[in-house]
C-alpha cells in the first residue's frame, strides 16, 4: 500500500485550487438515472469514489464517459438494462443507497444492495426507506439487498424526517421529482449540496421550492429532460486546505472558495485567532499571531460547524494555546484519529462523543495509520507542523476525497512525498 511522508518545515505561501464538491458530485451522477436524455456535469473532481459511482451507474446500463481529464462527466441513461445495484460495487461507498430513489421513480422497480464506506458509525438507511415509502413504496429487505417496488409508480406525499440527513434528503428529493402529485420534505438537511442537486434538477425540468430551508416542496412532473451543471466548490476540501496555513503560518489563497460554504468554520477560525478575508479569486487564510487560541467545537448540520472538517480542526487545536472541546453529534466512532494524533505527541481524552485536547508547544514525527478519508488528511495536516518526518500508511482512504493532495501542498512550499507501496 502506498504510504506519504510528510516533514514539517515552516510557513506555507501561494495559491491551492479547490476542486468540485465530492458529496454533491456522488448525489448529482445518480440524478441522470431520472431521463432518458444527457446529463453533463463540469467541475467533477477527479477521485476513486466518482469513478466507483461510475461502475455503479454503468453496471445499470448507463454511459458515462469522462472528458478534460476527468473534470466533465457526460452521462445517459437512455437504455438502463440492469436495475440491481450489486454488493460488490455498493460496498466500496455509501453514496451508492442514491440510486434507490431514482431507479424506483423512473422504473416503478430496483433492487440495491445495503451499502458500505468509511467506518465512522452505523449510518443506519432507515430514513431513506421511510422516505420512498412515504412515497408509496414497498420495501423488502432481504439477503442484504432492498427489493423496492411502486406499483403505477409514485406518488406524492409528505416525508417528516425525525433527524436531519443528508443522504436521505436527497434520495426523497429526486424520487419525488416524477412522483404523481405533491411532496414536502420537512426537517430537509439544507446543506450546499442539496441546493447543487435541487438546481441540476430543476434545469431537468423538475419543480422544486425550498432547498436550502428545512421544508422542500416538490411538484412531480411526468419526465425530465437532459442539461448540463457545474458541479459546486467542495467545502470540506476548502475548509481543509485553509487550515493548512492556520497550522504552520504564512498565508495561502483558496482559488474558488466562498465564504457562504464554510460560515460556522469560518467563525471558529476567528475565535482561534485566523483571518480568513474574501479575494477575488476565493478566499486568504493567515493567522494573526504565531499561536492559535484553544476554541471548542460542536459538530452540527449545516449551517453549524461540519462534522467532515471535525478531524482536521483537531489537527489544529493539538498545538493551540489552552484547553479545547470537542463533541461530535452527527456521527458516533468519529474520533479513531485521535490515538494517531497522540503517537504524534498530542495530548487528547476521548470520553464518548467528546474529545478534550490540551494543547502542546510541537508535535512530533512518527508512523501513524488513517483510519477514514477525514482522518486521512488531518494526520497530513498534523505532520506540517511536526518536528520531523510523519509517515501516514493506508492513505487509499485519502484517493475517495482529496485529488492531487500531494501537488496541492506543495504548491504552497510543504514538503510532502507520496511513496508508492510494494
Amino acid at each position: 500500500m502506498d504510504s506519504i511522508v510528510v516533514t514539517g518545515n515552516g510557513a506555507l505561501a501561494g495559491e491551492i485550487p479547490i476542486a468540485g464538491a465530492k458529496n454533491a458530485c456522488l448525489t448529482l451522477m445518480p440524478a441522470t438515472l431520472l431521463s432518458d436524455e444527457p446529463l453533463t456535469l463540469t467541475n467533477a473532481p477527479r477521485l476513486s469514489d466518482i469513478r466507483t459511482m461510475t461502475d455503479l451507474l454503468a453496471s445499470l446500463g448507463a454511459e458515462v464517459s469522462r472528458l478534460q481529464d476527468g473534470q466533465v462527466l457526460a452521462m445517459s441513461s437512455h437504455d438502463l438494462n440492469n436495475h440491481k445495484a450489486d454488493y460488490d460495487i455498493v460496498r466500496k461507498m455509501r453514496a451508492s443507497i442514491l440510486v434507490l430513489g431514482p431507479l424506483l421513480a423512473r422504473h416503478g422497480h430496483a433492487i440495491v444492495s445495503l451499502p458500505g464506506g468509511c467506518a465512522i458509525g452505523a449510518r443506519p438507511v432507515d430514513l431513506h426507506l421511510k422516505a420512498l415509502e412515504a412515497l408509496g413504496a414497498e420495501l423488502d429487505l432481504r439477503d442484504g439487498y432492498v427489493h423496492a417496488t411502486a406499483a403505477g409508480g409514485l406518488r406524492g406525499g409528505t416525508i417528516d424526517f425525525p433527524i436531519v440527513s443528508v443522504g436521505a434528503t436527497e434520495n426523497a428529493l429526486m424520487a419525488a421529482t416524477l412522483a404523481k402529485g405533491t411532496t414536502v420534505i420537512r426537517n430537509a438537511a439544507r446543506e450546499p449540496e442539496i441546493v447543487d442537486l435541487a438546481r441540476c434538477l430543476q434545469k431537468m425540468g423538475a419543480q422544486i421550492d425550498g432547498a436550502g430551508t428545512n421544508t422542500i416542496t416538490v411538484q412531480g412532473v411526468d419526465r425530465l429532460h437532459g442539461a448540463t451543471h457545474p458541479v459546486v466548490t467542495d467545502r470540506i476540501e476548502l475548509g481543509t486546505y485553509m487550515l493548512a496555513p492556520a497550522i504552520c503560518g504564512g498565508e495561502v489563497e483558496l482559488l474558488g472558495g466562498r465564504m457562504d460554504l464554510v460560515g460556522a468554520f469560518c467563525e471558529k477560525l476567528d475565535e482561534a485567532g485566523i483571518d480568513v478575508l474574501e479575494t477575488s479569486k476565493g478566499l486568504s487564510v493567515k493567522r494573526r499571531s504565531d499561536h492559535v487560541k484553544a476554541v471548542n467545537v460542536t459538530t452540527e448540520p449545516f449551517p453549524g460547524f461540519p462534522t467532515d472538517l471535525q478531524a482536521q480542526m483537531m489537527a489544529l487545536l493539538c498545538t493551540a494555546d489552552g484547553e479545547s472541546v470537542l463533541e461530535e453529534k452527527i456521527f458516533e466512532n468519529r474520533f479513531m484519529h485521535a490515538p494517531e494524533l497522540i503517537r504524534m505527541g498530542a495530548d487528547i481524552d476521548v470520553h464518548g462523543g467528546h474529545a478534550t485536547v490540551r494543547g502542546v508547544k510541537r508535535l512530533k514525527g512518527a508512523p501513524v495509520m488513517a483510519t477514514d478519508l477525514r482522518a486521512s488528511v488531518s494526520l497530513i495536516l498534523a505532520g506540517l507542523a511536526a518536528e520531523g518526518d510523519t509517515t501516514i500508511s493506508r492513505v487509499y482512504h485519502l484517493d475517495r476525497g482529496y485529488e492531487h493532495v500531494v501537488r496541492k501542498l506543495e504548491g504552497v512550499g510543504a514538503r510532502i512525498e507520496r511513496i508508492k507501496g510494494q
